[in-house]
């Protein structure tokens, strides 16, 4: 990953577990995305994020793109529908030991 400009702390737990780990979500900063590492077109301005996962075993990196920078980093920052989908095997929970999504 390139430069990180954001980052989320998170605690996460199996369903039924009382062992929490950490989890470490990392926004990268935006890059103008090179025609030849992507297997779609690439026009002028397209660019591409770097979201990574640190902590769970699921998933670790994942690529946004969108039709500019800012669009790009909109996209990467919206990570609850990523952690929704592993909802039904994990709790996530917020540094304060607060649910991450309201029961």
């Amino acid at each position: 990953m390139n430069k990180c400009i954001a980052e989320r702390k998170l605690l996460y737990a199996e369903k039924g577990s009382d062992e929490r780990k950490e989890l470490i979500i990392r926004i990268g900063a935006p890059y103008v995305v090179d025609q030849h590492t992507v297997s779609f077109p690439v026009g002028e301005g397209i660019s591409g994020c770097t979201v990574e996962f640190d902590g769970l075993p699921e998933i670790s990196t994942n690529e946004t793109y969108g039709a500019d920078s800012l669009q790009a980093i909109q996209l990467a920052v919206n990570v609850e529908p990523i952690l929704e989908s592993l909802n039904r095997k994990y709790d996530f929970y917020f540094l304060t030991g607060e649910s991450y999504f309201k029961s």
